[in-house]
């Protein structure tokens, strides 16, 4: 899967995704300290999904009207250590293939999602 992880993913789960296979851009590495709006412009540009646990992208695409990515992923899930972090998002986004074209909340419990504006 292309992603695109926001610089609030942790490094751990950054290697992990690698490691599963992942082509990831993590904005960390990319563009550290850029605004939203630009994060979302280049995961729309290179055709990546945005992994975030950011809320303001849902924002930005449904109230303020940018255009999103391929889809994004909001994580709002318990962060007991980066370790523990990077083994559920790995677990999480493997175990679907319908990310493309949703807003998805994903938190401890369950994933809601929300197709994204055209």
């Amino acid at each position: 899967m292309r992603l695109c992880a926001n610089e609030n993913i942790p490094e751990d789960c950054v290697v992990a995704l690698r490691q599963a296979g992942h082509d990831l851009l993590w904005i960390r590495e990319h563009a550290p300290g850029i605004p939203d709006l630009q994060v979302l412009e280049i995961a729309r540009a290179e055709e990546r999904l945005l992994i975030t646990f950011d809320k303001g992208f849902g924002d930005l695409v449904f109230n303020r009207g940018a255009k999103s990515s391929k889809g994004i992923v909001l994580f709002r899930i318990s962060q007991p250590s980066a370790a523990v972090v990077a083994q559920q998002v790995t677990q999480i986004l493997g175990s679907r293939n319908d990310w493309e074209g949703h807003h998805s909340t994903v938190d401890d419990s369950t994933i809601r999602m929300k197709r994204l504006p055209s």
